[in-house]
């Protein structure tokens, strides 16, 4: 793991909103689902599903900012198990990685400097190009969703 700078800013923030005693997932998800309202029915379980989506898009987001190998892989695997609820669009993930660095700036507040939102929105436009990256390879490999014949 090759320590960035990046690093040390984002886990200043998860740090400030932790101790403030947060949880940005209830806000983040009432303006997620908001915005894209035909996506309520696909969460069996809110709470759990707020939780675990949170959750990963922060590791992931700090991953990145540590340079962590298993980042790729996982948004891969995540991109796919996605499709499970129906084609999701690019735009959706980049609203949900939006949302999630504009929650945190709220949580955290006097601590979040622009510093802190340069850090976080940069990781976040990393992020954003690996899951075009992912849905691009799946499409290529599963079209509609199904295997690619062979050739």
């Amino acid at each position: 793991m090759t320590e960035r700078p990046d690093a040390a800013l984002i886990e200043t923030t998860l740090a400030a909103v932790a101790n403030a005693g947060i949880d940005i997932r209830h806000a983040l998800f009432e303006r997620f689902l908001s915005a894209y309202p035909n996506r309520h029915s696909a969460f069996l379980n809110l709470d759990a599903a707020s939780r675990r989506m949170t959750d990963e898009t922060l590791q992931i987001l700090f991953g990145l900012a540590t340079d962590e190998g298993w980042v790729w892989p996982l948004v891969a695997e995540l991109v796919v198990t996605h499709r499970n609820y129906g084609a999701l669009l690019a735009d959706e993930y980049d609203a949900f990685i939006d949302l999630t660095i504009d929650e945190l700036g709220r949580a955290a507040g006097r601590t979040w400097t622009g510093a802190h939102a340069a850090a976080w929105l940069r990781q976040g436009e990393i992020l954003k190009a690996m899951i075009r990256r992912a849905l691009a390879e799946w499409e290529s490999a599963m079209p509609g969703g199904r295997a690619a014949a062979p050739a």
